[in-house]
């Protein structure tokens, strides 16, 4: 289908690409990946001529239909109604239409042979088309990635970016390729349309080839993948999963090779050094050492995955209870979004908000943060400190700083030393903290950004889609980083492994209300899937709010509220049980820790004999309450 041989490819005097070779087949499901700056939208631009190779060759039939994605289609514009852009997809079917529209008048008045035979032709050829079928095809698919009916007859400028890059793939997908590329499809879609395409691609007949950075889209969709890397293309058959596994084994292997190489070289060393003074031994010598110099070296391994080392710490921890929503009202013309809402956000929590687009995640996060106004009560805890993070933050970046400028500004109190440990983390090594802002792409911004806001002294976070622009390699040190944040923090977000790895609760908005679900976004996918469809609000509570039953329905069934009420009390007791068996766990891990008692036989015993006790108890205490947990989420769904 499409043949890439020895492509080289040049910026400046970088190589880009160095001889890379790529054979991409009918039918295949590509994931094209790589860290930021490898060239991946650069080489789907090569394929599609917008730029020419340094060297090489790209080989492909000419009747080979493209179908290509990219970010630069969200400038485009137009008066036109989403739909009718949709449908410029359909050259030849419009162009027909448009024929026989004139036909028909024209035929009014004219009633010759020929006119009537031309009409004939022309209705056989859009019919052929299937031209009567492209308005509902279009619908089908602008449905799916989250359009109304009545946002499809709105003009395509009166939307945002993110939509109006909805619209430009549903043309694209529209014109039925032979292959499509696809250069980060899933930025600004929601949950629901990542999960529509997904289900669509699996469908679609041709090649494709998708630059993406959500772990969980390139496994559902993709059987292959490609990496960039150091100027070449390496291909692993199977998903994302797959590759990580399979490039595991292939580093072990290399890892063994070239151990065994540098003890040769080693010893080849010492054995030319040792005699190439030696006259009788000189011309040996010299052989060898011309066999070493043609030896084809093999390159160490490299660590792609650096860890998080820096400890986010942050002088006053807060109250219990952080934040509390009350009796929330806020509305948009034509649109109601919260109504007599409430929420609790407490200490430790890690809280994915997540759900359609439209429905408020952003705008609830600005209620949070102090930064919308609304009718009702947020109110802040005892010591809470926040940071709000949002993509419109990087714009505020200091364009003339260089980067470690731009992090001594906003964190005086850090050393010199702590703020490039913090940006080496963040991938920001040696002389590359040096660089201007104004130079850095996209996701380098979203990362000084990233980097910034976790070097306040904040004990609560609040992060509106902080994964946007980020890397497969970014989004998992942030993982990583949030992970050993102390505090508390609320994340809207659609990349499903970050959720999944981050958050203890799910939080999502539904009939006007914040609705929570006590655990992590896997698990809220599987009770999600199970849910009845005609009983939206049955969802498991927290332990500190009752559900507020209407008149009918505590006449109908007091019993049951009296037991649910029952039960959210034991929960809380438990829950106190619970923090004091934890606290009581690590004093004791703290006790095993003295050199004092880890030196001593017999005190070691008592411990880990005291330890084993209080693990017991903790363990049970958990039992009871994950129990309890299960039976509040049943009497919530009767």
């Amino acid at each position: 289908m499409i043949s890439i041989n020895d492509l080289t490819f040049l910026i400046g005097s970088r190589a880009l690409y160095d001889e890379a070779n790529w054979h991409i087949k009918p039918g295949e499901r590509i994931g094209l990946i790589g860290a930021n700056g490898t060239g991946k939208s650069t080489l789907l631009k090569i394929i599609v001529g917008e730029y020419g190779p340094s060297a090489g060759t790209i080989s492909m039939s000419k009747d080979l239909k493209i179908g290509y994605l990219n970010q630069d289609l969200l400038s485009y514009d137009s008066h036109h109604s989403i739909l009718h852009v949709a449908m410029e997809a359909f050259e030849r079917q419009n162009q027909l239409h448009d024929e026989i529209d004139v036909l028909l008048k024209k035929i009014e008045t004219d009633y010759s042979e020929e006119v009537l035979n031309k009409l004939s032709d022309k209705q056989q050829e859009f019919e052929a088309l299937d031209g009567y079928s492209i308005e509902y095809r279009a619908n089908e698919i602008l449905a799916g990635l989250g359009f109304s009916t009545a946002d499809q007859h709105r003009p395509l400028n009166t939307f945002s970016g993110g939509w109006r890059m909805r619209v430009m793939l549903a043309k694209i997908l529209l014109q039925t390729p032979d292959i499509l590329l696809l250069d980060e499809p899933t930025n600004h879609m929601d949950l629901p349309s990542i999960k529509w395409l997904e289900t669509y691609l699996l469908s679609f007949e041709g090649a494709i080839v998708i630059v993406s950075h959500d772990r969980y889209f390139l496994d559902k969709v993709v059987n292959r993948i490609v990496e960039s890397r150091k100027g070449k293309l390496t291909p692993y058959a199977g998903n994302y999963t797959f590759y990580l596994e399979e490039k595991s084994l292939r580093g072990e292997i290399q890892k063994g090779e070239f151990k065994n190489q540098q003890a040769k070289i080693k010893q080849e060393e010492r054995l030319i050094e040792r005699f190439r003074a030696k006259a009788s031994k000189a011309k040996m010598a010299q052989s060898r050492m011309k066999a070493l110099d043609k030896m084809e070296r093999v390159e160490d391994v490299d660590d792609d995955n650096p860890t998080v080392n820096f400890q986010f710490k942050f002088s006053k921890p807060s109250g219990r209870h952080v934040i509390r929503v009350e009796e929330a009202y806020k509305s948009y013309p034509n649109v109601e979004i919260l109504e007599n809402a409430e929420g609790l956000i407490e200490k430790g929590d890690k809280i994915a908000l997540i759900g359609a687009n439209g429905k408020g995640k952003s705008t609830l996060l600005r209620i949070i943060a102090g930064a919308e106004t609304f009718d009702g009560k947020c109110e802040t805890g005892h010591n809470v400190t926040t940071t709000f993070f949002a993509q419109h933050q990087l714009e505020s970046l200091h364009l003339d700083n260089t980067i470690l400028e731009e992090l001594q500004a906003f964190a005086p109190k850090h050393t010199d030393t702590e703020l490039r440990g913090i940006l080496g983390c963040f991938l920001f090594t040696g002389d590359d903290v040096f660089k201007k802002i104004r130079v850095l792409s996209g996701g380098e911004k979203s990362r000084v950004a990233l980097a910034k806001s976790l070097t306040t002294d904040s004990n609560f976070l609040i992060l509106d889609e902080p994964t946007n622009h980020l890397d497969i390699q970014s989004v998992n040190i942030l993982i990583q980083a949030l992970t050993q944040y102390e505090g508390t923090f609320i994340a809207v977000s659609h990349d499903r492994y970050f959720l999944d790895n981050v958050a203890n609760k799910i939080w999502f908005i539904e009939d006007k209300d914040i609705k929570e679900y006590p655990g992590t976004y896997a698990e809220y996918e599987e009770w999600n899937a199970k849910r009845p469809p005609a009983a939206p609000s049955s969802v498991p509570v927290r332990p500190d709010k009752e559900v507020k039953p209407k008149v009918a329905e505590q006449k109908a069934a007091p019993s049951n509220q009296q037991q649910l009420k029952k039960l959210n009390e034991q929960l809380k007791k438990i829950e106190t049980e619970i923090a004091g068996f934890e606290q009581n766990v690590k004093s004791i891990e703290a006790e095993i820790a003295d050199e004092a008692v880890y030196s001593n036989s017999a005190k070691l015993a008592e411990a880990n004999k005291n330890y084993i006790n209080a693990k017991h108890q903790l363990d049970n205490a958990q039992n009871k309450w994950e129990e309890l947990a299960s039976d509040i989420m049943e009497m919530e769904e009767k």
